[in-house]
């Protein structure tokens, strides 16, 4: 199933069976969407269901916050995370807060999709990675959608929660086709476990996931060992058990991100790494991230700024071959 394709059947399932569930955002009605998730729901449910807005995204997730607290379970489209900046007081201030200071009188039961990362020739503005300042804001709960899976399930589910949620999605993944299989029991708080292995594990998300995977092929070759891929499904909550007991078998570790280094959340899942497995491991972490640079326009040094699957492999080889693997 194509992951914009999950995505738009996770919102159609629940819109048709709950009255209460509206979609609004730019171009999502009679457009479909900037990148067809919504496509055919607004010629379905009907333009007080789907619900176009001008280029305004702090009134786009005002007004979801508004129709939250009426009732609604709004699905709120944010073109990009970039644009999130211009809604951030909305999200981090109201969206967050209100359930908790109405001592959980209030629930804001609010979905706000948008992608990230790195496209192709996006240039700096439009080319980011926002995950760690969402994560980091008590109230908000954070997920992240690697392939058609965790989009369908994940997305259901952080619909029908009562919790404010920020579902985080990737530009380049939206036509890409992925195994799908339907899973009654999946929660998306608890990390997926991706790929098995006994040496090293690796956790990352989104497209970098399956750069990751990709680049574990060489690893395996050249290193002759197995490495164990856990993909990192929730931000916030954050639940590292799966991680914590891999690592306990691997004693390895490293993790892939796209966003920039300095600052960057895979620091907060190193330092909980280290608290939980420190006298586990053989060999220091290894962060593998963007560089400390706006994302360039020209291809050759787009590429150079963020991990590829090649960069990976690379990293890991020869982390592996310092630390005696």
């Amino acid at each position: 199933m194509l992951y914009r394709e999950a995505l738009n059947k996770a919102m159609d399932e629940l819109m048709e069976k709950d009255k209460t569930i509206v979609i609004l955002g730019e171009d999502v009605g009679f457009y479909g969407g900037n990148y067809r998730v919504t496509e055919g729901l607004y010629a379905k449910y009907g333009e007080k269901r789907v619900i176009d807005t001008p280029i305004a995204e702090n009134s786009i997730v005002g007004n979801a916050v508004g129709m939250a607290i009426g009732g609604l379970r709004p699905v709120a489209e944010i073109m990009t995370v970039n644009f999130s900046l211009i809604a951030y007081d909305q999200i981090v201030n109201q969206a967050a807060k209100i359930r908790y200071m109405s001592g959980g009188e209030v629930a804001v039961p609010i979905t706000v999709r948008m992608p990230q990362g790195v496209a192709v020739q996006l240039a700096a503005q439009h080319s980011q990675s926002f995950e760690r300042i969402f994560a980091s804001v008590p109230g908000l709960r954070v997920f992240t959608a690697s392939d058609s899976i965790t989009a369908y399930h994940g997305l259901k589910q952080a619909i029908l929660l009562d919790d404010p949620v920020v579902f985080l999605e990737h530009e380049l993944l939206y036509a890409k086709d992925f195994d799908f299989v339907y899973i009654p029991e999946f929660d998306i708080t608890k990390q997926r476990v991706i790929k098995e292995g006994d040496d090293i594990t690796l956790v990352s998300y989104l497209k970098m996931l399956h750069d990751s995977l990709e680049a574990v092929k060489e690893v395996e070759k050249t290193l002759g060992i197995s490495v164990e891929v856990i993909e990192l499904t929730s931000l916030n909550p954050l639940n590292l058990e799966k991680v914590y007991e891999s690592v306990k078998k691997t004693k390895r570790f490293v993790i892939v991100a796209e966003e920039p280094k300095a600052g960057s959340f895979t620091a907060e899942i190193v330092s909980r790494v280290l608290e939980n497995n420190f006298y586990d491991l053989d060999a220091p972490p290894i962060r593998i991230c963007g560089e400390d640079v706006p994302t360039p326009y020209n291809r050759k040094l787009e590429l150079a700024s963020i991990p590829t699957p090649d960069k990976i492999a690379k990293k890991i080889i020869e982390w592996g071959k310092e630390n005696g693997i």
